[in-house]
């Protein structure tokens, strides 16, 4: 029997349009990861502060019941985060977070690590206490800092992060906005950078920011 004459072109059709297909597939699945990394690079940069921001004056109290006071951080690298300990899902996993950047910066007595409570009404110097205990923090180089929630609030608000006082929706204390962040505050004092608290990178991005910071004039 005689091959149909159309059969090869029709093949060759087929064969050219499983081709492009497969062309478009890799070149999608190669800008998707593309994609990722540069999401992935941009978030281990860190995010700018919305605005120029200086840790300001304050008098707090830690998990011991001791004063604290921003003189006594003056000249050194702070890494700040923020917590409120009825919080069970992105608090704990910051936390965690600012124990392996204590674990990596153990030897480095220029870094003082700080956990500012949002919700100052329930976080009492004792429950603060149990927190630091419960994650190991050295509160020899980590103050769990609490107080009165005009003075928090408005440090908060002044140094780091911004408020949606209109969202109701928003259930964090002081309706505060990033939460979940790790603030970088430089040795004059000035919030530099944040990085995401929850992403396992933060730690070593948290250390290597500030040995860039120690090589500014």
């Amino acid at each position: 029997m005689p091959a149909n004459p159309d059969s090869s072109p029709k093949s060759a059709e087929k064969l050219f349009l499983v081709i492009v297909l497969a062309l478009a597939a890799i070149a999608g699945v190669g800008s998707w990861f593309a994609a990722a990394a540069f999401s992935r690079h941009d978030q281990l940069r860190g995010i700018l502060p919305d605005q120029e921001r200086t840790l300001g004056n304050f008098s707090l109290t830690d998990e011991n019941g001791r004063t604290v006071t921003r003189a006594e951080l003056d000249g050194s690298f702070l890494v700040v985060s923020f917590l409120f300990t009825g919080c069970s899902l992105t608090c704990p996993e910051v936390t965690r977070r600012m124990v392996e950047i204590q674990q990596l910066t153990a030897t480095n007595p220029d870094v003082r690590l700080v956990s500012l409570t949002v919700d100052p009404r329930s976080d009492t110097p004792p429950v603060l206490a149990k927190w630091g205990v419960r994650f190991g923090a050295d509160t020899n180089r980590w103050c769990l800092l609490t107080g009165s929630q005009a003075v928090l609030h408005g440090l908060i608000a002044r140094s780091f992060l911004a408020q949606e006082n209109g969202d109701p929706f928003n259930s964090m204390p002081g309706n505060f906005t990033g939460t979940e962040r790790i603030a970088v505050v430089d040795k004059h004092g000035r919030t530099r950078i944040y990085f995401d608290g929850l992403r396992p990178e933060t730690a070593a991005a948290v250390v290597a920011e500030i040995a860039r910071l120690r090589s500014e004039p």
